[in-house]
Parts: structure tokens; C-alpha cells; sequence
């Protein structure tokens, strides 16, 4: 028996490929299938099974698309409603590999159609639990994902509810030694305090996991509905894709062809500048929201823009546009890109900021805090600052005051170069970004 760990650290999500006797099941896979049909061809092994543990929000699944490259069954719980070729999956379920068994728990909380998957060796002794989001190492699924979409919906105290006792009577319960593989690790907004460490034990989670604790129903339900991250705008639309199946990834990429400038000279799509910020500073179109890429590129896209509000993508090199196009893909956007440019004149330019001025007279400014809630109710870095998070910042720029100039920060750099650059079109004062030099003020 052989567990691979596929992790993206992009969208901080793990999927994984169980193999015995050359056969493999896979659990919660990512939008790009090669990497699992390597795997299996590696190992001359065969797919047998495609198990989906929830329809996700975060990231689109390729659950489809391998079974129809595969054949190999998807396996998800009846109560997710799925309009794709799949079989039940749920408590009494399992799935022969090898000589052990892969069996389902229902373990509603993070979605009210979440299921864990459990691993039992040829004499029924527990192995490895597969997560999914019900648990995490350090955390637990956040609870608010589905009030408005999925088959079923659910109020999030609801949930958390449905969590309380899923993790007290289905997960809490394993032997100690029971491995942890869950679906997400730091930095997904699926949790709100998960551990950079992608796997663990139960005995170590009974032990150091807060949400695991002794509390009672009520307390918890408090814990788990308390300070959770913000939701992005995309979350929604996943997990609508991922009950119907999103199509083939190839196929859906051959679509976003390379755009001549020409083209869009009379647009009003929005463009969408992918480009470092002082490329961007030192000219582009003047709608244009640099979003540059990063580590974080698809989350950012996909909690500013709208799903099916349409864009073109601007970036420097030919190359890069087959990477951000796939990582646009991995959270369905792929679909919403009217093209791509490598080259363009230049309109617009940024004014330049002259620091020293604003140390001098902070008050001459209008100061956009665009940080998250969490990380402002930790502390202000300037006492008259307008706290408006980036994820909210398009729909709140009729509140925004334009009779000083606008000087935009976040916490180091990266989210202050797309908020100057969505506020600035909108307003009749000059728009500066604090950029990195937010530091000094920490």
C-alpha cells in the first residue's frame, strides 16, 4: 500500500492517489489530470476509482474528466445531488484495493454532504483517514460555504452543529494511530488556523487541534462560527461546477486564443494586467486592475472578479500565458477570458509617491487600509485610515472620498498594488500605493 500526496501550494490544496496491487483510487483531485495518469502510468497501475469527499468551493476537481479518460467510477455521497455518471458513497460504502478496503463516513459540518474516507488493512485495522475539509491538521472546515448553494444548504450554526458531533462520534473515536490526510494545509480559506504540516495523526490532533478539545455543543458552535476568513467571490460558482463536472481542461484552455491590440481598443471588458506592479505603474490601460502573479494569483482573481464577468489577460511574455491561463482554470475562470496580449501601447501611467511627504503630513491624505478584518482588528497602522478589505473594494468605491489624494496600503505590498490600481479610474485625485515601504510603518 502506497499513499502519494499531490499538493498545490497555490490554492493549498492536497489530493491523493492510494495504490495496491496496481490499482489506484484517487480522492479529491485537482482540475489538471496528468499529474494522476503519470502517476498511474509510472506505476503501471490502473484507476479504479475516483472518490470526491464534497463538492468543493476552493478549486475545480477533474473527477469527470478521469472518468471519462479512465472509465473508473466516481464514488461521492448520495446527498450531493451530482448530475455527473458517479455511485453512492456513503456510510456502509467501501471500495476494495489490493487487500484493504476504503470505507465512507458521513461527517457533515464543513458541507452537510461532506464525507470522511477511511483506510483498513486485511484485518479490518484502521490505517489513514482522508478528510477532505471536515478536518484539518490544527483546524476544521469552516462551517458558512453553504447557506446559497449545493443541493442541500445549510445555516452555517447548523453546521457547526452537524461538525460538533461528526468529529465527536465518527472522527475522535479512531485509535490514535489512525494518519490524517487532509484536504487542505496553511493558507486555504477552507479553515481559519490550519498547521503548515500537511499530515497527522488523530492522536495528535485529540492532543493539539483547539477545535478538538472539550467544549461543550454551544461553546463550540461559537468557536467554529467566530473569525473565519473572508469568502471569495469564485466559491460559489465551484461548487455549483463541481456538482455538474467541469469540462476537459485541454479542450476548455483552447479557447483563450492570443488577442491583437486592435481588438480591444473600444472594449469595455474589464483587462486584467498580470504584470509586476512597476510595470504596471509605468503604463497600461486605464481600466485595468493589476493583479500581478504570484503564489496567490487564482485566489485574488477569483475574490475581485466576478464569476462570469468576462476579462482579457495581460502579461509580458507568451509563455506566461499558459500559466496563469491554467491558473485560472484551476478555480473554473478559464472560461470567463476573452483572450490574451503580450504587447500594448501605453496610456496611462501611475503618479509617483513621494514618501517623505507623507511622513511629513499624513492628514494631507485619504489612507485606504485594505487588509483583512482579522488582521485590522489586530491593529490600525494609521489612526485615521479608511478600512475597506480588498475583497469588497470594487462594490464600496462609491464610498470612497476623492477630495485629498488616496494613498492605499495593505500589510507587504502585494494587495496594495490592485487596490491603488481599481481605485484610481473611479476617482479625480491622484492614487498612490504604499507598496512595500508599509513596512516601515509596522
Amino acid at each position: 500500500m502506497h499513499i502519494k500526496q499531490f499538493y498545490d501550494s497555490g490554492l493549498a490544496q492536497a489530493s491523493y492517489a492510494i495504490s495496491s496491487n496496481n490499482e489506484i483510487v484517487l480522492i479529491d483531485p485537482a482540475r489538471d489530470p496528468e499529474p494522476y495518469l503519470a502517476f498511474a502510468r509510472e506505476n503501471h497501475a490502473k484507476i479504479i476509482g475516483i472518490i470526491e469527499t464534497h463538492p468543493h468551493a476552493d478549486f475545480v476537481s477533474s473527477h469527470l474528466e478521469l472518468y471519462n479518460r479512465t472509465g473508473a467510477p466516481i464514488y461521492t455521497s448520495k446527498l450531493v445531488g451530482a448530475d455527473y455518471p458517479h455511485q453512492p458513497f456513503d456510510e456502509g460504502d467501501s471500495i476494495r484495493i489490493g487487500h484493504h478496503k476504503l470505507s465512507a463516513l458521513n461527517t457533515p459540518g464543513h458541507s452537510p454532504d461532506s464525507i470522511c474516507v477511511l483506510l483498513t488493512d486485511e484485518d479490518g485495522n484502521e490505517q489513514a483517514l482522508f478528510t477532505g475539509d471536515t478536518l484539518f491538521v490544527g483546524d476544521v472546515g469552516r462551517p458558512d460555504l453553504r447557506e446559497n448553494v449545493g443541493n442541500m444548504h445549510a445555516k452555517a450554526a447548523e453546521l457547526a452543529k452537524a461538525m460538533y458531533l461528526s468529529l465527536r462520534d465518527k472522527i475522535m473515536t479512531l485509535p490514535p494511530h489512525v494518519r490524517v490526510y487532509p484536504a487542505h494545509g496553511a493558507g486555504s480559506l477552507c479553515g481559519k488556523n490550519m498547521s503548515t504540516e500537511l499530515e497527522s495523526t488523530i492522536g495528535k490532533e485529540l492532543k493539539d487541534n483547539p477545535a478538538l478539545q472539550e467544549m461543550q455543543e454551544e461553546d463550540f458552535i461559537k468557536f467554529l462560527t467566530a473569525d473565519q476568513p473572508f469568502i471569495p467571490k469564485y466559491f460559489m460558482l465551484d461548487v455549483a461546477l463541481n456538482r455538474l463536472g467541469a469540462p476537459d481542461l485541454e479542450a476548455s484552455l483552447s479557447h483563450v486564443i492570443r488577442t491583437e491590440e486592435s481588438e480591444i481598443e473600444n472594449t469595455t471588458a474589464l483587462i486584467i494586467d498580470a504584470r509586476p506592479a512597476g510595470a504596471f505603474k509605468a503604463g497600461h490601460y486605464p481600466q485595468a486592475i493589476n493583479i500581478p502573479d504570484g503564489t496567490k494569483f487564482e485566489t485574488w482573481v477569483g475574490s475581485i472578479i466576478a464569476p462570469g464577468e468576462s476579462f482579457y489577460l495581460l502579461v509580458e511574455q507568451e509563455r506566461l500565458a499558459n500559466t496563469l491561463l491554467r491558473k485560472l482554470a484551476k478555480i473554473g475562470y478559464e472560461s470567463q477570458c476573452k483572450g490574451y496580449l503580450t504587447s500594448f501601447t501605453a496610456s496611462k501611467t501611475s503618479p509617483t509617491f513621494d514618501l517623505s511627504s507623507f511622513r511629513k503630513n499624513e492628514n494631507a491624505f485619504t489612507i485606504i487600509d485594505i487588509r483583512n478584518d482579522s488582521e485590522v482588528s489586530e491593529g490600525s497602522l494609521f489612526k485615521e485610515a479608511i478600512h475597506i478589505p480588498l475583497p469588497r473594494l470594487r462594490e464600496s468605491l462609491p464610498v470612497i472620498p476623492d477630495d485629498k489624494p488616496i494613498v492605499v496600503h495593505c500589510a507587504g505590498g502585494y494587495r496594495s498594488a490592485i487596490g491603488s490600481s481599481i481605485i484610481a479610474p473611479s476617482v479625480g485625485v491622484p492614487v498612490y500605493d504604499l507598496s512595500t515601504a508599509v513596512n516601515e510603518f509596522t
